[in-house]
Protein backbone atom coordinates (compact mmCIF):
# COMPACT_ATOMS: atom_id res chain seq x y z
CA UNK A 1 0.00 0.00 0.00
CA UNK A 2 2.80 2.42 0.90
CA UNK A 3 4.48 1.84 -2.46
CA UNK A 4 1.23 2.75 -4.27
CA UNK A 5 0.98 6.01 -2.31
CA UNK A 6 4.69 6.81 -2.77
CA UNK A 7 4.39 6.11 -6.49
CA UNK A 8 1.32 8.38 -6.75
CA UNK A 9 3.12 11.13 -4.84
CA UNK A 10 6.12 10.95 -7.17
CA UNK A 11 3.92 11.06 -10.28
CA UNK A 12 1.90 14.02 -8.93
CA UNK A 13 5.13 15.87 -8.16
CA UNK A 14 6.24 15.30 -11.76
CA UNK A 15 2.86 16.60 -13.03
CA UNK A 16 3.39 19.83 -11.05
CA UNK A 17 6.96 20.14 -12.36
CA UNK A 18 5.71 19.65 -15.91
CA UNK A 19 3.11 22.39 -15.37
CA UNK A 20 5.88 24.71 -14.11
CA UNK A 21 7.87 23.95 -17.25
CA UNK A 22 4.83 24.67 -19.44
CA UNK A 23 4.32 27.99 -17.63
CA UNK A 24 7.96 28.97 -18.21
CA UNK A 25 7.36 28.67 -21.97
CA UNK A 26 4.49 31.17 -21.86
CA UNK A 27 6.16 34.50 -22.28
CA UNK A 28 5.45 37.47 -20.12
CA UNK A 29 6.62 40.88 -21.26
CA UNK A 30 10.11 40.16 -19.94
CA UNK A 31 12.88 38.48 -21.88
CA UNK A 32 13.49 34.94 -20.69
CA UNK A 33 16.03 32.66 -22.42
CA UNK A 34 13.75 29.69 -21.57
CA UNK A 35 11.31 31.01 -24.18
CA UNK A 36 13.51 29.39 -26.82
CA UNK A 37 13.89 26.03 -25.02
CA UNK A 38 11.27 24.24 -27.12
CA UNK A 39 12.70 25.37 -30.46
CA UNK A 40 14.78 22.87 -32.42
CA UNK A 41 17.02 23.58 -35.40
CA UNK A 42 18.09 21.18 -38.14
CA UNK A 43 21.82 20.84 -37.42
CA UNK A 44 23.50 18.59 -39.99
CA UNK A 45 20.32 16.55 -40.31
CA UNK A 46 19.60 16.27 -36.57
CA UNK A 47 16.92 18.31 -34.82
CA UNK A 48 18.88 20.03 -32.05
CA UNK A 49 17.62 22.42 -29.31
CA UNK A 50 18.94 25.97 -29.72
CA UNK A 51 20.50 25.95 -26.25
CA UNK A 52 22.74 23.05 -27.37
CA UNK A 53 24.15 24.98 -30.32
CA UNK A 54 24.32 28.53 -29.02
CA UNK A 55 24.60 30.64 -25.91
CA UNK A 56 21.20 32.12 -25.10
CA UNK A 57 21.21 35.06 -22.70
CA UNK A 58 19.12 38.01 -21.62
CA UNK A 59 21.42 40.99 -21.06
CA UNK A 60 18.47 43.42 -20.77
CA UNK A 61 14.87 43.00 -19.52
CA UNK A 62 13.44 43.20 -23.06
CA UNK A 63 16.20 41.53 -25.10
CA UNK A 64 17.36 37.98 -25.74
CA UNK A 65 20.71 37.40 -27.44
CA UNK A 66 21.55 34.13 -29.21
CA UNK A 67 25.26 33.60 -29.98
CA UNK A 68 25.72 30.47 -32.13
CA UNK A 69 28.88 28.46 -31.57
CA UNK A 70 28.92 27.59 -35.27
CA UNK A 71 28.44 30.83 -37.24
CA UNK A 72 27.29 28.88 -40.31
CA UNK A 73 24.10 27.95 -38.41
CA UNK A 74 23.03 31.57 -37.79
CA UNK A 75 20.44 31.62 -40.61
CA UNK A 76 18.99 28.22 -39.61
CA UNK A 77 18.60 29.34 -35.99
CA UNK A 78 16.99 32.61 -37.09
CA UNK A 79 14.58 30.72 -39.37
CA UNK A 80 13.63 28.31 -36.56
CA UNK A 81 12.91 31.19 -34.15
CA UNK A 82 10.72 32.93 -36.74
CA UNK A 83 8.86 29.69 -37.43
CA UNK A 84 8.18 29.04 -33.73
CA UNK A 85 5.21 31.46 -33.66
CA UNK A 86 6.24 33.16 -30.41
CA UNK A 87 5.25 36.63 -31.59
CA UNK A 88 8.88 37.76 -31.66
CA UNK A 89 11.04 38.96 -34.52
CA UNK A 90 14.73 37.94 -34.46
CA UNK A 91 17.30 40.32 -35.96
CA UNK A 92 20.71 39.07 -37.08
CA UNK A 93 23.87 41.15 -37.48
CA UNK A 94 25.90 38.28 -38.98
CA UNK A 95 27.39 37.15 -35.65
CA UNK A 96 24.55 37.09 -33.12
CA UNK A 97 20.77 37.14 -33.17
CA UNK A 98 19.06 39.81 -31.12
CA UNK A 99 15.43 39.27 -30.19
CA UNK A 100 13.68 42.35 -28.83
CA UNK A 101 10.66 41.42 -26.70
CA UNK A 102 7.74 43.76 -27.44
CA UNK A 103 5.41 45.00 -24.72
CA UNK A 104 2.31 42.87 -24.46
CA UNK A 105 -1.06 44.33 -25.42
CA UNK A 106 -3.97 43.84 -23.02
CA UNK A 107 -5.61 41.47 -25.50
CA UNK A 108 -2.46 39.35 -25.85
CA UNK A 109 -2.06 39.22 -22.05
CA UNK A 110 -5.59 37.83 -21.74
CA UNK A 111 -4.83 35.22 -24.43
CA UNK A 112 -1.68 34.19 -22.54
CA UNK A 113 -3.61 33.95 -19.25
CA UNK A 114 -6.17 31.72 -21.01
CA UNK A 115 -3.32 29.58 -22.37
CA UNK A 116 -1.83 29.33 -18.85
CA UNK A 117 -5.23 28.31 -17.44
CA UNK A 118 -5.42 25.54 -20.05
CA UNK A 119 -1.96 24.30 -19.01
CA UNK A 120 -2.97 24.43 -15.33
CA UNK A 121 -6.13 22.46 -16.05
CA UNK A 122 -4.08 19.86 -17.94
CA UNK A 123 -1.88 19.54 -14.84
CA UNK A 124 -4.91 19.11 -12.58
CA UNK A 125 -6.35 16.48 -14.94
CA UNK A 126 -3.04 14.60 -14.84
CA UNK A 127 -3.15 14.65 -11.03
CA UNK A 128 -6.75 13.37 -10.98
CA UNK A 129 -5.77 10.57 -13.39
CA UNK A 130 -2.92 9.60 -11.08
CA UNK A 131 -5.39 9.58 -8.14
CA UNK A 132 -7.73 7.27 -10.09
CA UNK A 133 -4.86 4.89 -10.97
CA UNK A 134 -3.66 4.79 -7.34
CA UNK A 135 -7.18 4.09 -6.06
CA UNK A 136 -7.60 1.33 -8.64
CA UNK A 137 -4.32 -0.25 -7.51
CA UNK A 138 -5.43 -0.06 -3.87
CA UNK A 139 -8.76 -1.73 -4.74
CA UNK A 140 -6.90 -4.53 -6.54
CA UNK A 141 -4.73 -5.06 -3.44
CA UNK A 142 -7.86 -5.24 -1.29
CA UNK A 143 -9.53 -7.67 -3.73
CA UNK A 144 -6.46 -9.95 -3.55
CA UNK A 145 -6.68 -9.67 0.27
CA UNK A 146 -3.22 -8.05 0.43
CA UNK A 147 -4.72 -5.15 2.43
CA UNK A 148 -7.83 -4.85 4.61
CA UNK A 149 -10.89 -2.74 3.87
CA UNK A 150 -9.74 -0.29 6.56
CA UNK A 151 -6.32 -0.04 4.86
CA UNK A 152 -8.10 0.64 1.57
CA UNK A 153 -10.04 3.53 3.13
CA UNK A 154 -6.86 4.92 4.74
CA UNK A 155 -5.01 4.61 1.45
CA UNK A 156 -7.77 6.35 -0.50
CA UNK A 157 -7.84 9.14 2.11
CA UNK A 158 -4.05 9.54 1.83
CA UNK A 159 -4.22 9.64 -1.99
CA UNK A 160 -6.98 12.29 -1.79
CA UNK A 161 -4.82 14.40 0.54
CA UNK A 162 -1.97 14.22 -1.98
CA UNK A 163 -4.38 15.12 -4.80
CA UNK A 164 -5.62 18.17 -2.87
CA UNK A 165 -2.08 19.25 -1.97
CA UNK A 166 -0.70 19.06 -5.51
CA UNK A 167 -3.84 20.58 -7.08
CA UNK A 168 -3.52 23.51 -4.68
CA UNK A 169 0.13 23.87 -5.72
CA UNK A 170 -0.94 24.14 -9.37
CA UNK A 171 -3.60 26.73 -8.39
CA UNK A 172 -0.89 28.76 -6.62
CA UNK A 173 1.40 28.55 -9.67
CA UNK A 174 -1.50 29.65 -11.89
CA UNK A 175 -2.24 32.64 -9.65
CA UNK A 176 1.42 33.68 -9.74
CA UNK A 177 1.59 33.29 -13.53
CA UNK A 178 -1.59 35.31 -14.02
CA UNK A 179 -0.24 38.13 -11.81
CA UNK A 180 3.04 38.02 -13.75
CA UNK A 181 1.27 38.23 -17.12
CA UNK A 182 -1.17 40.96 -16.15
CA UNK A 183 1.32 43.18 -14.29
CA UNK A 184 4.00 43.60 -16.97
Amino acid sequence: MNSVIANAKEKMFKAVENTKKEFSLIRSGRANPKMLDGIKVSYYGTMTPINQMATVSSPEPRLIVVSPWDASQLKEIEKAIQGADLGINPQSDGRVIRIPIPKLTEERRKELVKMAKDKAEAGRVAIRNIRRQANDELKKLEKKSDITEDDLKKGETEVQKLTDKFSKEIDTLMGDKEKDLMSV
